[in-house]
């Protein structure tokens, strides 16, 4: 295949294009910056990188001349940013790159979204029919809900389109905003996490990132062009998941509690920070509300589908473990 993909230095667009290299396909990478591309590792005989961003149409064409395939990962994540910025990138890229590979003649486009779009689950686990219930808690959700609707309008112009939904994201890579859910296995499996957010109840659902790599290449080609799959992993409450980890580690760490009140005075601050002075926040109130609702997921149409395999939560904190140890201890 000669595949095109954006989002190619992000946690999970790294070890895609990786993956991909390795299976000897032709991959263009859309990047900002090459340079922290190489940094990155992403160097291969078989890869271009193609500077540039999601707002170029022009060179999102070019790129993709030659392709059959396009992933798109690229988007903007995180707590907050400023005005229009979400809408710029994630559902105004969403349009520029299915444009291109309409215009290219790419055969099929898949594209990442989030399992967060689907809203919180009040009576079992979500699933892709589920309707949302609540309003949508940031702008993050709100666009990429937005992104979604946009790419499935381009099956009447003829796309094939397959949209994949990971939960949240964990495994070994850098310990940033993409990767929280690994930062906070691994502070608290170094002894440096000490809080339980709220009481510890609410549920969320980790998705493991090997398991994703390979829950993009299925979609790629087995996915049915139209669909939506979410690809998800075990469901844990904060309090079964650091009882987990004080198992794998053999010690457990004692944790304060930290009521909601407390995490939403604090969020307020950092909003009035970010509003007043255009410094990024830690985190707003709309993202701590989050905390108090479950976030459980199934994977059963993706793993009846496409063959999705979820790794034990269990086996896979060890393997993460191991392999952060190599570069940060």
């Amino acid at each position: 295949m000669n595949i095109f993909i954006t989002g190619a230095t992000g946690l999970l667009g790294q070890a895609l294009t990786h993956h991909l290299l390795d299976k000897g396909a032709q991959v263009t990478a859309l990047v900002r910056n090459p340079e922290k591309a190489e940094k990155l590792g992403l160097i291969h005989e078989n890869l271009q990188l193609l500077e540039g961003d999601l707002s170029d149409r022009e060179l999102l064409a070019e790129g993709m001349q030659g392709c059959t395939h396009v992933f798109h990962l690229a988007a903007l994540i995180g707590v907050w940013a400023p005005a229009n910025a979400f809408h710029e990138v994630n559902v105004q890229g969403t349009r520029n790159v299915m444009d291109a590979a309409l215009k290219a003649g790419v055969k099929r486009v898949v594209k990442t979204s989030t399992a967060g779009i689907i809203g919180p689950a009040f009576n079992g686990p979500v699933n892709e029919e589920t309707p949302r219930k609540v309003p949508f808690f940031n702008e993050y959700e709100k666009t990429k809900a937005e992104a979604k609707r946009i790419a499935f309008s381009y099956l009447d112009k003829g796309l094939e389109v397959v949209i994949v939904a990971p939960s949240r994201v964990f495994g070994p890579g850098p310990l940033d905003m993409s990767n929280a859910a690994t930062k906070i296995i691994f502070q608290y499996m170094s002894g440096k996490w000490y809080f339980r957010p709220g009481d510890g109840t609410s549920k969320g659902n980790y998705a493991y990132l090997p398991d994703l790599v390979q829950g993009h290449i299925a979609a790629m080609e087995k996915g049915r062009s139209g669909e939506f799959y979410l690809l998800g992993g075990e469901d844990l409450s904060w309090n079964k998941l650091f009882s987990v980890l004080s198992d794998i580690k053999g010690k457990e760490h004692s944790l304060l509690p930290m009521p909601m009140g407390v995490l939403l005075t604090f969020a307020r601050f950092q909003q009035f920070i970010a509003d007043t002075f255009g410094r990024p926040p830690l985190i707003t109130p709309d993202w701590v509300k989050r905390y108090d609702y479950n976030w459980e997921v199934s994977s059963r149409k993706a793993q009846e589908e496409l063959g999705y395999k979820i790794t034990p939560f269990r086996q896979a904190v060890v393997e993460t473990m191991a392999m952060l140890k190599e570069v940060h201890i």
